[in-house]
């Protein structure tokens, strides 16, 4: 889907310009879902604005409500701590126009509060760079089936996109928000276990990222379960039985469900106060 401007001179507007914002900005570009100079990043910290700016050609401002006022949709990537701070500092200017948040905790009840715009949530995460971010968008209270359509549009550019009920937003941040750091930790250890073994650290992280993307990309492939796949790889008495037994002695799949859990817990403890 292609969102038309009519009198507004950008198609997307980012306030706020931190990992996961540029992420998401360095995927539509790859994905040519717009052109860098349809982009309008604002960003108070000077360094980090010029740098996005030199490097992906957006046009710059450090001013949030040129954003609002001049972008078609709206992506809020700020700290949750300053979320609604922004959306009422721009409200006279960004009306009835679609407002996209892409932080943890603040629900879109909490920002029609503030503001008249059309609010709704995505919760994505930093593959967007490379186009393969797992997305899920939330709607609030005003949100149209047409602004559902736009954000489908902008996420999908840049990965898959599922819509959840915004109650789910925080299980979504924990796992697919966060969920790319707790694997690259399943990266970073095999790595360690291919090193100890014998390999050098640069052949040991090639092999141990390689296995990572192509057990995912089978796992999303195949129409089989997790444990199905599992179980294609395991030899009773063999080398996979043995290391899946010290997996299951040191607890390692509990452990990563009590991360996405955690993570979870937080991100509910980062909603403002009512």
């Amino acid at each position: 889907m292609s969102l038309q401007t009519n009198d507004l001179r950008y198609r997307l507007g980012f306030i706020g310009g931190g990992k996961l914002a540029g992420s998401v900005m360095r995927g539509l570009i790859r994905a040519e879902f717009c052109t860098p100079d349809e982009i309008l990043l604002s960003e108070p910290n000077e360094s980090a604005r010029e740098s996005l700016g030199e490097e992906l050609g957006l046009a710059l401002t450090s001013d949030n409500a040129e954003v609002a006022a001049q972008a078609e949709v709206i992506l809020i990537g700020v700290k949750p701590g300053v979320v609604l701070d922004v959306v009422a500092a721009t409200a006279a200017v960004a009306r009835d126009r679609l407002i996209i948040s892409c932080a943890a905790g603040v629900g879109t009840a909490a920002m029609e509060e503030k503001g008249t715009a059309r609010f709704m949530r995505a919760m994505t995460n930093t593959p967007a760079a490379v186009c393969q971010a797992a997305t899920a968008i939330a709607r609030g209270a005003r949100t149209t089936d047409e602004d559902i359509a736009h954000a489908h549009a902008i996420f999908s550019a840049v990965g898959s996109v599922v819509e959840v009920p915004e109650t789910m937003i925080d299980a979504v941040t924990a796992l697919a928000g966060s969920g790319p750091a707790f694997v690259y930790t399943v990266i970073e250890a095999l790595a360690a276990g291919g090193t100890k073994c014998g390999l050098s650290p640069e052949v040991s992280l090639g092999l141990a990222t390689q296995t990572v993307r192509g057990a995912a990309q089978f796992a999303l492939e195949s129409q089989l379960s997790p444990e199905e796949l599992r179980r294609l790889v395991i030899t009773p008495g063999g080398t996979t039985a043995a290391g899946l037994a010290v997996m299951e002695q040191s607890r390692t799949a509990p452990g990563l469900v009590a991360a996405v859990v955690a993570a979870a817990a937080r991100a509910r403890e980062l909603a403002p106060p009512a």
